[in-house]
């Protein structure tokens, strides 16, 4: 399997600092990174690590639950996952994510919502991404749509 790479260039400091983090493997863009940015609540054209891990999160979790709604004999028609996480304050120091929700709303043929539901709930533990953070409160909030 690839590696895929990722670079950042940071000046400065935490507070005065800025970024560019660049998506190297697939060189599709480069997108400005800063932390006063990060922390508040309009993040004013720039990305963050959290947005980005969101992304990673939502379209692995997709891709994933694709995968076991066709092993459990049904057909993904159409799959919108939203990942919203969170960035809080460490009791040990400094910053961690407090939480990821994923939110998930899907047409599928061939499975009833407990399949659904149940396909859902097996692409959360097994995604890689979800893997990587098992140090952080996952939920899901999942429902088929018709």
């Amino acid at each position: 399997m690839p590696t895929r790479t990722a670079r950042t260039e940071w000046t400065g400091g935490l507070q005065d600092g800025s970024g560019q983090v660049e998506l190297t493997s697939s060189g599709i863009g480069t997108y400005e990174v800063s932390f006063p940015k990060r922390a508040a609540d309009d993040a004013d054209g720039t990305t963050s690590p959290e947005e980005l891990i969101a992304a990673a999160h939502s379209s692995c979790f997709a891709m994933q639950l694709s995968a076991l709604i066709a092993e459990a004999g049904g057909t993904p028609q159409a799959l919108e996952v939203t990942a919203d996480v969170s960035l809080g304050p460490d009791p040990a120091g400094g910053f961690r994510l407090t939480g990821i929700a994923l939110t998930l709303r899907g047409e599928v043929e061939g499975l009833d919502a407990d399949g659904f539901a149940k396909a859902a709930e097996a692409a959360k533990a097994g995604c890689p991404v979800s893997k990587a953070l098992t140090g952080v409160d996952i939920t899901l909030d999942a429902a088929l749509v018709t």
